[in-house]
């Protein structure tokens, strides 16, 4: 008797011949993702380095501002002695003494002193106390260890700013981790529909990614 053979239907489920535009979206999907993942590791290691580079700066900066301030203590320091010996000298009558120590006053402290004794001290008691309370005493290196503190400031401030763009990017590194898992994961189903789905959410991942990836600062 002749064998007696069993037609088998396709698995309706997979259909193969159906699922190669699924497969084609899925490896572009994974393709592109994986670009954009290498750009914003690339872009978060740069901007981390942005980062360093600003806080040693800033560090440079603090340590430029300290020793300028050294430098105006040091003259603040000698203006206050040979002032003590005039103030000494004033109020003992010694005019010798006196002339001398107001002949040895540096440049920066003169206009002070001059403005300080043209306001009467003696006299008025609404008179500033000292010439070292007015604006005109500035003594050398008090402007620049300011200006080295703002630079410092801003430097610290850039910083801070490179610091969240890399973590931004390092964010956007995470979340294109996902539109992989999830492109990878969609041709695992034995239902097109199923399939479909997650590659689609997979692509709204993407899309999301896509649009931070456009708005964030990027260094080429």
């Amino acid at each position: 008797m002749p064998e007696e053979t069993v037609e088998t239907e396709p698995d309706q489920g997979r259909r193969p011949g159906r699922r190669w535009p699924l497969e084609t979206v899925a490896v572009v999907l994974l393709a592109v993702t994986a670009v954009l993942t290498a750009w914003s590791g690339f872009e978060s290691s740069k901007w981390s380095g942005e980062m360093s580079i600003a806080f040693s700066r800033a560090s440079t900066q603090r340590i430029e501002a300290a020793r300028e301030a050294t430098t105006a203590e040091a003259a603040r320091a000698v203006d206050l002695q040979v002032f003590g010996i005039w103030l000494q000298a004033t109020a003992d009558g010694d005019e010798t003494l006196a002339q001398f120590a107001r002949e040895r006053f540096t440049d920066h402290f003169t206009p002070a002193f001059d403005e300080w004794l043209a306001a009467r001290p003696l006299q008025d008691p609404g008179a500033p106390r000292s010439p070292f309370m007015l604006d005109s005493y500035v003594p050398p290196g008090e402007v620049e260890a300011q200006q080295a503190d703002d630079r410092a400031d801003a430097y610290f401030g850039d910083a801070l700013a490179d610091n969240r763009r890399g973590d931004n990017y390092t964010l956007l590194t995470v979340l294109f981790a996902l539109v992989l898992f999830f492109g990878a994961l969609a041709g695992k189903f034995d239902s097109e529909r199923r399939s479909w789905a997650v590659l689609a959410g997979a692509g709204v991942l993407l899309l999301v990614g896509i649009g931070f990836l456009a708005a964030f600062p990027k260094i080429v």
